[in-house]
């Protein structure tokens, strides 16, 4: 009867270790903006949040580097479907909490050399990594 508790205990606490272990992503997963009002000098701020915070080393000031994943289908190779992770601009962060932070638009990347996409800003969705030098 001992034995069977135990075997029932490690098994029960493998399951649950294993649950944490699974890789979790990283995204903007809203984004909160001013109101155009038209005025001349109107500047439009907007708040990008992600589920990234101090307890992954976040703080005031970090750089995120943002992602957008593309998925295309290959017509010519069996309908072959390939996955792109395409960088597409950074976020400085201006406030961190444990689990989540908000990032203003640091940089944008849309000169000629880089990739082309539908929506030219981030947009909820889109990874988010630290950007290590």
């Amino acid at each position: 009867m001992k034995l069977s508790c135990i075997k029932k205990f490690l098994v029960l606490t493998l399951i649950g270790m294993s649950l944490n272990t699974y890789a979790r992503d990283h995204l903007i997963f809203s984004v909160a903006e001013d109101i155009p009002m038209g005025w001349q000098d109107d500047i439009n701020r907007r708040n990008y949040y992600v589920n990234m915070g101090s307890e992954h080393g976040i703080k005031k000031g970090t750089t995120l580097t943002v992602f957008r994943r593309i998925s295309k289908r290959n017509p010519y190779d069996n309908k072959k479907r390939v996955n792109y992770k395409v960088p597409i601009g950074t976020l400085e962060v201006i406030h961190a909490e444990d689990t989540s932070a908000i990032g203003n638009l640091k940089k944008l990347y849309k000169s000629a050399k880089d990739p082309l996409f539908e929506i030219n800003n981030f947009m909820i969705g889109d990874s988010v990594e630290v950007k290590v030098n």
